[in-house]
Formats: structure tokens, sequence, C-alpha cells
């Protein structure tokens, strides 16, 4: 199983911007830990702040990664482009968020991806990233075992 993480604008500057929402420990330490978690899970990360850039990786995405565990910051609040990248995709697309956007300020509590999404988890820190990755995980094996039992 290989899995992108995708974060979007700011999350590079996780560990050390609004500490009280989003915590003190930085993305690259938390993927580690990630990996050491999972390590029949191949985990990659990457971060960009510019909306393009996110873009071309969930479409490069198809035929590398089986899935993707996407924050996509401000962006899930504006961006149609990023929406359409979601629903074309080929591969299941957890949205995630660090906090919890609908106890957050008005604007930030519609979501143009979650329709698009397989599912969603905010609002629990860092490990909202854990569990996007096992509702992956989870949709994967249950897949196998689909297929398995159409071969009996």
């Amino acid at each position: 199983m290989k899995i992108l993480i995708l974060n979007g604008p700011n999350l590079n500057l996780q560990g050390r911007r609004d500490v009280a929402v989003y915590g003190t420990e930085t993305f690259e330490h938390y993927v580690g830990r990630l990996r050491a978690a999972y390590p029949g899970v191949a985990i990659d990360y990457a971060q960009s702040n510019i909306e393009g850039e996110l873009i071309d990786a969930i479409q490069r995405a198809e035929g590398v990664y089986d899935g993707i565990v996407f924050n996509a910051g401000g962006y899930t609040h504006t961006s149609v482009s990023l929406r359409d990248a979601v629903s074309a995709a080929a591969l299941p697309v957890v949205e995630v968020h660090i906090s919890s956007i609908l106890a957050r300020e008005e604007f930030r509590r519609e979501s143009l991806l979650a329709p698009v999404a397989v599912g969603s988890v905010m609002g629990f820190g860092l490990l909202s990233y854990e569990l996007g990755l096992l509702a992956l995980l989870r949709r994967a094996d249950e897949a196998a075992c689909i297929r398995a039992s159409d071969l009996q």
C-alpha cells in the first residue's frame, strides 16, 4: 500500500504557527512517527502553498498511490479547481483538518472538497492524518475481501 499525504498552504509552518490551534510538533517529525507506526505502508509527503502544484500532485498520484490523505488548508473553502481535481482522481481522497473547521470562523465552515472526497476527518490535531490513513487502509482491506469473495 502506498499513500500520499498532501498538505496545502501554510501547513509548512506546522509546529510554529498558531500553536494553540495546531500544536508544536512539526509535520516532518509527525510523518516520521507515522512511517514508524505503519512500516508496511509506503507514506510519501508533499506540501505546497501553490494551488496548481497541489492539483498537479493529485493528478500525478493516479497509478502511483493507492490513496491520498489531503489537507488543502485554506483552499478547502475556496478552490473549485482543487475540488475538480479530487473529483476526477481515480483513487480515494480523504480530506483531513487538524482543527475542526465547523468550530472555527464562519468562512471556514464550508468545505468544497467534502462532497467529492471519500470522507473527512477533522478536529483531532495531527491524529486526523492517522485516522485518514486508517480509513484508506480499511477501504483497501474491504475491497480486497470483496475481490477474494468473487473468486470463490
